[in-house]
């Protein structure tokens, strides 16, 4: 297992895309990675875009960046959402700075772009946001991942396998 005693917190609100905070989950466990919940209220039951629910274990400001190794955002609407909360913006920055592994899929760039970390960083999402991507600094490509240091980034659901080599792949050298 590459990532043996590594931890991982995923953020979440509603309307997440399910794929995207579901299938990385799952990756990183079977990986061996221990991987949290976090959303506005701990112990909150939020659903996702097709119905799944999920969990959080945390509120957002109850995460602190020394307990974990990586973060994970996943797309959808909830990003919109996520990126309201200042403890979900200092939590991004802290993690940016501490060079912590930083993953994000789709939508979930909206939330890097309010932490204000993209300026001259490579990155991919949704074309649908590049204009938000780019008007944020980022240099912006049209590739199932990209990767910049510790940011990983993704554009949608089919890239997922793609993603998350990725993101384990840049995990597991931390």
């Amino acid at each position: 297992m590459k990532l043996q005693g590594k931890k991982v917190i995923s953020l979440l609100h509603h309307d997440f895309e399910d794929l995207e905070l579901w299938y990385p989950i799952y990756r990183l466990r079977e990986e061996g990675a221990v991987v949290h919940l976090a959303g506005e209220e701990a112990g909150k039951e939020y659903k996702g875009k097709y119905g799944v629910p999920a969990q959080s274990d945390y509120a957002y400001g109850d995460v602190k960046v020394d307990d974990y190794d990586a973060i994970l955002v996943p797309g959808g609407w909830a990003p919109d959402k996520i990126r309201r909360f200042p403890e979900v913006l200092s939590l991004i920055q802290e993690m940016n700075s501490s060079e912590k592994v930083i993953g994000q899929i789709c939508h979930a760039g909206w939330v890097l772009i309010s932490a204000k970390i993209l300026k001259g960083k490579k990155v991919t999402s949704t074309p649908g946001i590049r204009d938000d991507m780019e008007n944020a600094g980022a240099i912006w490509y049209d590739e199932p991942v990209v990767t910049d240091g510790h940011l990983v980034s993704s554009r949608r659901p089919p890239d997922l396998p793609d993603y998350m080599r990725e993101f384990i792949r840049v995990l597991e050298q931390k």
